[in-house]
């Protein structure tokens, strides 16, 4: 008789009731990240919850459900406009990372993991000296940008909060989080299953793009 909540370690299935309340919290917290286009896993579980009438301390998906859930509803509902959607953003992905090519920039995060949204942006990785470089490039092509910071996940629970300029090119907002010369060696860890994040130099993205026109 241990507890409920350790149900699932020693490989337990949890309760039946419990399971289908994660299972429409998770449906309903990616139908709000597709439709309404909220990018942030616990805001859109949180809400989902509410709308459910569920507390949201309790029954919660990870965030992995939920990305698993958001691919279901948008290949299911959305097929056509995410072909297109992926397509497009990942094509301003290689143009931005030509760009910025001094500075070593990885795509990360939706973009590069297939699961776009209306509210989707393109995040970079960027490597430099000094956040100053990165900017004194945006100015020198009169590029608008403001700055913000990223909070990020490392080994176990070490949080490093860096640096990160946004802008807009076209429709597209675009982060670029800066690392310095050291730090993007470590991978910082997903948001969605805790593993090391994956990261696309821009070659890599040309390859996920051959199928398509990367001039498109």
């Amino acid at each position: 008789m241990g507890a409920k909540s350790h149900s699932t370690r020693y490989g337990q299935s949890p309760p039946r009731g419990e399971n289908l309340k994660r299972q429409h919290i998770a449906a309903e917290a990616a139908r709000i990240m597709a439709e309404e286009g909220i990018s942030d896993f616990h805001l859109a579980k949180r809400k989902a919850a509410a709308r459910l009438n569920l507390p949201a301390t309790k029954h919660l998906p990870t965030n992995q459900e939920v990305e698993t859930a958001l691919q279901e509803y948008l290949h299911l509902f959305h097929s056509d406009r995410l072909d297109t959607g992926l397509r497009y953003l990942r094509t301003r992905a290689v143009e931005a990372m030509r760009f910025l090519a001094k500075f070593k920039p990885l795509l990360v995060g939706p973009v590069l993991r297939g699961t776009v949204t209306p509210g989707s942006e393109i995040q970079l990785h960027v490597s430099a000296d000094a956040p100053e470089e990165v900017a004194f490039l945006l100015q020198e092509h009169h590029i608008p940008f403001e700055q913000a910071e990223r909070r990020l996940r490392f080994g176990g629970e070490r949080y490093e909060t860096l640096p990160a300029y946004r802008f807009v090119a076209g429709n597209v907002t675009i982060e670029l989080c800066i690392f310095n010369l050291r730090s993007v060696r470590e991978t910082p860890l997903s948001p969605v299953d805790g593993k090391p994040m994956k990261r696309a130099n821009v070659k890599e993205v040309e390859n996920l793009l051959n199928p398509f026109s990367v001039s498109g």
